[in-house]
């Protein structure tokens, strides 16, 4: 059953000052599409996702991330969640037809304020990254023919570039790539990839 993917990152300060440099810091080791390279959507939240926004912008073009993050700079409060959102071109394949091709894929940036929905930084992470679902990396019928496994072993590489890139080169102390089911994804993917063999 397809899942939701995050990728948790944490940080040694939870300082409202540290928040955007931070995700600014995760955003740059993400390999934006090639046909939207940069950031299309920012949305501040106060105090939880239950409240209104008090911004939203949409960018076309897309935006570079230091352009974005000096927007939401602008109104910076702990008590608030900010949202990057971008794309990533990753191998999907047709429905109606067995072909695959190269998509945009959206992915979300959250960035959480220390008092935002009560400290959930803690649990999900100063950045949360929100990639989608798992199908685009764990494929939900075990069927693939070699290009499909080709093309999914791909964008499993550049999941694990991303956040390798991020570990190195970002400043986080701790990240947690998860599923909403909370399986072990290493494990889950390994179980998926044997079965086509």
């Amino acid at each position: 059953m397809a899942d939701p993917l995050y990728l948790s990152l944490w940080f040694a300060s939870s300082e409202a000052d540290d928040m955007l440099p931070q995700a600014l810091a995760v955003m740059r080791q993400f390999p934006f599409s090639t046909t939207q390279a940069g950031i299309t959507y920012i949305a501040l939240h106060p105090v939880s996702w239950n409240e209104a926004t008090v911004l939203e912008r949409r960018f076309s073009p897309p935006m570079s991330p230091e352009a974005a993050v000096l927007i939401a700079s602008e109104i910076l409060h702990a008590d608030y969640a900010y949202i990057f959102e971008a794309f990533w071109d990753l191998w999907i394949a047709e429905e109606a037809e067995p072909q695959w091709r190269l998509q945009p894929a959206r992915v979300r940036f959250r960035v959480h304020g220390a008092e935002f929905e009560d400290g959930l930084y803690q649990q999900e992470g100063n950045v949360e990254v929100d990639l989608g679902l798992d199908t685009s990396f764990l494929p939900e019928n075990a069927t693939l023919t070699d290009e499909g496994e080709s093309r999914i072993r791909a964008n499993v590489q550049k999941l694990v570039e991303f956040t390798n890139n991020v570990e190195r080169k970002s400043g986080a102390t701790g990240r947690l790539l998860w599923s909403e089911s909370d399986e072990n994804l290493a494990q889950k993917l390994i179980a998926r990839l044997q079965r086509v063999q």
